[in-house]
């Protein structure tokens, strides 16, 4: 064993101790972070080219500082996205959702399909949907000004529309013209703020978190400017916590204008996200 695993194996002591969830997967990836090299690699970093600001980035983390604003990146599917603070940091559980709008895209059989993300954050939802749809049109919305300095610099080249402003008024000029509606919103209850992993309470943006008494508040508005955007037929898609498994379907009832809403698990199998059809007239 070289130098640099070695003192990868003490690294992943210390963050297990501090309660780091994934002590070995961080260690190695700030290792190959800071000696710019890929987790696959650290074996060929000769002892002399130990670089010890390796426990600098090990006692950041130590302090529950996200990796990723350790390492300046996060990696979403196919994507490399800038990330820090002020912006949502994405998750792995939202992969899921967007496999299976890209599903939904593609069975609907249009030539250019129209989708809209609301509550965009870092962006990754919309790159993600322009990348893996290659003839989509994809717009994208985010209220946060910080988190803005972040989605301009990773759609900075893409075809993604993407615009200031609020969720629940968003692209009045496409008003019935979208195929589908997509969103990782706010959903924590105010509630379970003490429940929250420190790296999300403490380093993700408040905004991008909480959203009142029952966690539901935005995505009660974001049913109405789903219904909005959609063209009869259009689908929405909107994530949600495990917890709320059950909860968000009922928002997006019959009388209110929507057919077949559902609820769908995670890869854990666990309730993630809820999708509806806007019934035709």
């Amino acid at each position: 064993m070289n130098l640099l695993l070695s003192e990868v194996a003490q690294a992943t002591q210390r963050l297990a101790d501090a309660g780091v969830p994934s002590p070995r997967t961080d260690a190695e990836e700030l290792a190959a972070f800071v000696h710019g090299v890929k987790r696959g690699e650290l074996h060929s970093v000769k002892d002399a080219d130990f670089d010890a600001r390796y426990w600098e980035v090990i006692a950041r983390r130590e302090q529950r500082e996200p990796l990723q604003h350790i390492t300046g990146r996060a990696y979403f599917r196919y994507l490399e996205l800038q990330v820090g603070p002020g912006v949502f940091v994405p998750r792995p559980e939202t992969e899921s959702v967007v496999g299976w709008a890209i599903d939904a895209v593609r069975a609907m059989d249009v030539v250019e399909p129209c989708i809209v993300d609301l509550c965009t954050g870092s962006g990754a939802i919309a790159l993600a949907l322009a990348q893996e749809v290659p003839r989509s049109r994809v717009h994208a919305v985010e209220l946060s000004e910080d988190a803005l300095r972040w989605t301009r610099k990773n759609v900075e080249g893409s075809r993604v529309d993407l615009r200031q402003g609020d969720a629940l008024s968003a692209f009045p000029d496409l008003d019935g013209q979208v195929d589908l509606v997509i969103s990782n919103p706010p959903y924590i209850p105010l509630t379970e703020w003490e429940y929250v992993a420190p790296e999300a309470r403490d380093y993700d943006p408040e905004l991008a978190l909480f959203s009142g008494e029952d966690g539901l508040d935005l995505i009660r508005g974001i049913e109405r400017t789903a219904h909005r955007l959609l063209r009869p037929g259009g689908v929405v898609v909107i994530e949600h916590a495990d917890t709320q498994g059950g909860q968000v379907p009922w928002i997006f009832t019959e009388e209110r204008g929507w057919a077949d809403a559902a609820d769908h698990p995670d890869l854990n199998n666990r309730p993630r996200f809820a999708t509806a059809r806007k019934a035709l007239p």
